[in-house]
Parts: C-alpha cells; structure tokens; sequence
C-alpha cells in the first residue's frame, strides 16, 4: 500500500451520549461535527431521538435502556474512547444506566457532562425526577461540568444576575463534585461574555465578544464536545477551553443563517490541532 493509500488516522477518540437532532443544529449531530472539525473521532450513543428543527422540540422517542448500554459497550470494547461527552439525558434510568457503564469501563478517562435539561425553545429535556441522580451520580464522576446559567440556578438553586452572583454560583457547583466547571455566561446582557473556569486552584475567567444573532442553536453541546475533543487530543483543561471558546465563537459568527428560529452554528470551519 502506498502512504497515500494509507488513511489518515483522527487523533482524540471522543464518545458522545446524547440525544440525537432531527434538525442538525444541536446534540449528536453538533457534537460529530465539533469532533471532526477539531481533528478527532468522534462515535455516539443515541439516548434519545427528538423531532424538532430551528423552530421547537416536537416529540421524543426514547432509546431502550439494554439498547443504549449496547451502543456504549460496543463501542468501548472494539474502539475505545480518549474521552467521553454526556449531553441529554433526560432519565435518572437513562442516567444510571450511563454511569454504570462509564465506571466499569473507562474509569480514569475525562468526562465532560452538559447538563442538557431544556432546549433552546423552551422544551424540558430532563425529567424533575432525575435531577436527584444527575447529581449524586453523574456530576461527582465528570472532568468538567458545563452548564449554562438558567441550569446552574437549577442546580444550586440559586438566582445569577451577574459576574460575581457567577463566581458564587461556579464554587458551588463545584462542590458537587465535578473536578472542574465551566459556567457559561452568554444569558447575561451586557456586550461581552465571559465564562468562568472554576478548578480546586481558583476561577479563570475567559471573555470575548457578544454576537447579537438568533443563530446559536447548539452553542452549549458544540462548546462541550469541542472540550471533550481537546481532551481526548492531550490538551490542558484551559487550553482546550480556549480553543472550544474560539471554534464556537467564528461558528457563531460565519452561521449559514437557516430556518426560522433559532438557527444552527457553522460547524464547517477548522481550527490549527494547537490553535
């Protein structure tokens, strides 16, 4: 075989669980984008199909659980995974189910979880009675949690009107249990956003601009893949941020402008493996 012949091999193999997005803008079709647009490889585990496109959520259709766990074990015994990325589940049995599998066969791999638990219109995507395993299950076993800020005051119960009401609300979260949060700031006003990284050594904060644009369907489940992704690939936790926060933003920024709603981001472009 000649070396053209050979093929290329993705360097970062990320996991994803999720719901999948009839309409493409979000869950695991944004996150199989993310992955491969930032040079990794990306396999899923559906929980989840959803009908919906920029306009709503329309209905849902549940994956059986012995199925999902099938999808799971599969993939990790043949595959592998650099790291994992959990957005919607919308079950405590879905997310027990999740963990079992991710305790007995990737212990010690990043987790990045997405608290996915209402979509962009509006449409609960997690059921109230989850939430209690959501946090004595999952979030103790994520690297990185990354909610944004209407589901931090769902977790911690409190009200965030502004960057210090952030900080506060991050070190709470923090104490759930997850090795690091990454609290999204993007439902403040103001014409800049800033996210804040909050680890056992502090609370970095990372700002850029704001982009006024009804186009940002899927911005929460393309930033954690992204993460996810600079994991699988070796990338430091604030190096991989950084990253993410820059693919999303030019994503933002360049969004093809389809539907008539909340429109989906340019997942297309690319970013340097270092950039």
């Amino acid at each position: 075989m000649s070396p053209d012949a050979e093929p290329r091999r993705q360097h970062g193999r990320v996991l994803i669980v999720a719901g999948s997005d009839s309409g493409g803008g979000a869950g695991i079709q944004a996150d199989l984008k993310a992955v491969t647009a930032l040079g990794g490889y990306a396999m899923t585990a559906i929980t989840a199909l959803t009908a919906q496109n920029t306009r709503g959520v329309f209905g849902i259709h549940e994956v059986p659980i012995d199925f999902l766990r099938q999808q799971m074990e599969l993939v990790i015994d043949d595959i592998g995974a650099d790291a994992v990325k959990t957005g919607m589940l919308h079950s405590a049995v879905v997310i027990d189910a999740v963990c079992d599998v991710l305790e007995l066969k990737l212990a010690g791999v990043p987790v990045v979880v997405d608290p996915v638990m209402v979509a962009k219109g509006g449409h609960p995507l997690l059921e109230p009675s989850a939430m209690g395993i959501l946090k004595a299950r999952l979030i103790p076993l994520a690297d990185v949690l990354t909610p944004n800020l209407p589901e931090a005051e769902l977790l911690t119960g409190m009200t965030i009107r502004d960057e210090d009401g952030m900080r506060q609300a991050a070190e709470t979260l923090l104490s759930l249990g997850s090795r690091a949060v990454l609290l999204k700031g993007g439902h403040l006003g103001g014409e800049a956003l800033v996210d804040l990284l909050a680890t056992g050594d502090g609370i970095e904060a990372f700002r850029g601009p704001r982009y006024v644009t009804p186009h940002t369907h899927g911005t929460g489940c393309t930033l954690a893949s992204a993460i996810a992704c600079g994991l699988s690939q070796g990338m430091a936790l604030a190096d991989a941020v950084r990253r993410a926060r820059g693919y999303v933003a030019t994503a933002i920024r360049t969004a093809p402008g389809l539907g008539g709603g909340h429109g989906p981001l340019n997942h297309s472009h690319t970013v340097r493996l270092n950039a």
